[in-house]
């Protein structure tokens, strides 16, 4: 099996896999999403795409209990659509926030072993440890951040901090990663490196990216889901959502999408 995710993932017995069936969520009245279906595999880097107000952010937020919705949201059979938050993750499924939140005062290190240690005391979890867990050495490899491992997390540069994050997650094993706008905001290096770390994580996990970064979708994406107005407009390649009339449609006439242009927009419903 190839280590490079690829659309379409790699099913077998044992992988992981999201299910999302008929998931809705409305605020006094207004559907934000409405009958959302959605199906990503493990190994398949799956990026979620669409205009402000697409209802990418609250499609998430639904799926992690951040915000109560209606229909299914199943994670290898578990149904996750009315857990709690804590629920939720312990069942392996993780998520980023557009700002990341890291222990800022405490090292790199020390915020791995927090998020390692969510069942331990917290005399324990300041306790220096003799060694380091190898879940927390793989995490410094896989996120590149092994020679900051004693910085403090708050002197890290923007990008850093999000691989810390993603880091935090991997140490959770969490095996759903559901990241929202992982590049915001970073220099083209930072981009780069941020896309290679999820091609590294989405090898053997489901990862969804909240994207509104169209040269970044390209890059990187092995499969591509279209929202627009709640509801899912289109699916497949980056070559066949690129393609679709639907979606030129909604991109203004093909230049988000056709062009090497960079959709600057950091807001989304």
């Amino acid at each position: 099996m190839s280590n490079e995710p690829k659309a379409g993932g790699n099913a077998g017995m044992d992988s992981e896999y999201l299910e999302i069936r008929g998931l809705s969520v409305s605020f006094d009245g207004f559907k934000a999403v409405t009958d959302v279906d959605l199906t990503v595999l493990q190994g398949d880097l799956r990026f979620l795409i669409g205009p402000n107000g697409a209802g990418k952010t609250t499609l998430i937020d639904a799926i992690t209990g951040l915000v109560p919705a209606t229909g299914s949201a199943q994670k290898t059979g578990n149904e996750l659509i009315g857990k709690k938050v804590h629920q939720i993750a312990r069942l392996g499924v993780g998520r980023t926030f557009q700002t990341a939140s890291v222990f800022e005062q405490l090292s790199v290190l020390q915020n791995l072993d927090i998020a390692a240690g969510a069942g331990r005391s917290a005399l324990t979890l300041l306790r220096k440890r003799k060694s380091v867990l190898p879940a927390i050495e793989e995490a410094l490899e896989t996120t590149g951040l092994t020679a900051l491992r004693d910085q403090p997390a708050g002197v890290l540069a923007h990008g850093q901090k999000q691989w810390l994050e993603i880091g935090m997650l991997l140490v959770q094993n969490a095996s759903v990663l559901l990241l929202d706008e992982p590049v915001a905001g970073m220099s083209a290096e930072e981009r780069e490196e941020t896309g290679n770390l999820l091609r590294r994580i989405g090898s053997d996990r489901v990862v969804v990216v909240v994207e509104h970064d169209m040269d970044f979708m390209r890059s990187f994406a092995t499969s591509v889901t279209v929202l627009a107005g709640g509801k899912v407009l289109s699916e497949g390649s980056v070559e066949q959502v690129q393609a679709d009339p639907k979606v030129q449609e909604v991109y203004l006439g093909t230049a988000a999408l056709a062009e090497d242009t960079t959709d600057k927009e950091s807001a989304d419903a």
